[in-house]
């Protein structure tokens, strides 16, 4: 019997034991699904609940008399479409910075060699040991200096500065194959060209898992926008949840969060294939 496999190919061949698997093996698929969906039923469901059975106890499983208005309100009475549209304008411009000077900046430590570079890295890599609240306050400082509070490049500048998605892209570029380097360089192409039409079109999957993590860092952040956007009109979605729930019913509010909460969801189904290949890039290269 191998130590390698829960039941032997002998087990495996019986019908009792294939069919004891299977059972197992579905069971516990079902456990898994069920813990990771039933949080999110509970809260689509809510939202559909009338604000006196969703505070019942104990809690109706299933809603007794199902009602869309709760998203219709929420829509309307939290301005839903103006603070989305507030996330998505900070979210790409942050993802567009990161994803240019992290790459350039990788790039260049990677393949460019410059001097000093495991010096530079050290200590890039040293900031990942601070933490992030260490750092609010002397960004802060800046930004109001720079008077850029209330604007959307106070959330892009800061993003720029990703210790781990740099590392993460550096890692991914030791790795490409220098063969293909030299020969473009043989042809004749700079190292801007080389980046651009070589390492860039190789670097794919790890340029969307970057991608994944600078938007759902800017997505899900409060404590910095909430301190740079004193302006109601021009928080993201994170912020104004919080600042308008004051006086809104619990349903429309449970209904917001499901809102906010679908454009992450549909891009993790919509690039999961890119978040594992990248993931899994750097142990399969070498």
């Amino acid at each position: 019997m191998s130590t390698r496999t829960l039941i032997s190919p002998a087990v495996l061949a019986r019908p009792r034991g294939r069919a004891l698997y299977w059972s197992v093996f579905t069971a516990v698929v079902l456990l898994f699904a069920l813990a990771f969906l039933f949080p999110v039923y509970w809260m689509v469901t809510g939202a559909m609940k009338s604000p006196d059975e969703i505070a019942r106890t104990p809690p109706t499983l299933v809603p007794a008399h199902w009602r869309l208005g709760g998203y219709t309100d929420a829509w309307d009475l939290m301005q839903l479409p103006q603070h989305l549209w507030n996330t998505v304008v900070q979210a790409a411009g942050a993802w567009a910075f990161q994803l240019v000077f992290c790459t350039a900046a990788a790039y260049a430590l990677s393949k460019l060699r410059p001097a000093f570079g495991k010096l530079i890295l050290g200590g890039i890599l040293a900031t990942l040991m601070v933490p992030a609240q260490a750092l609010v306050v002397p960004t802060y400082l800046t930004v109001a200096d720079l008077g850029l509070l209330n604007h959307p490049v106070a959330i892009w500048l800061p993003a720029v500065a990703n210790a781990f998605n740099l590392y993460l892209l550096k890692r991914f570029f030791d790795q490409l194959p220098r063969d293909v380097l030299e020969a473009a360089e043989i042809d004749g192409a700079g190292k801007l060209r080389t980046l651009w039409s070589i390492v860039l079109p190789m670097s794919r999957p790890v340029l969307g898992v970057v991608s994944i993590f600078a938007l759902v860092a800017v997505w899900q952040d409060f404590l910095w926008p909430l301190m740079v956007f004193s302006d109601t009109d021009k928080q993201p979605i994170s912020v104004a949840l919080v600042q308008l729930s004051q006086n809104i019913q619990l349903t429309v509010l449970i209904a917001a969060m499901v809102i906010a909460s679908i454009p992450m969801v549909a891009l993790f189904l919509v690039f999961q294939r890119h978040i594992i290949a990248g993931i899994s890039a750097g142990s399969t290269k070498g």
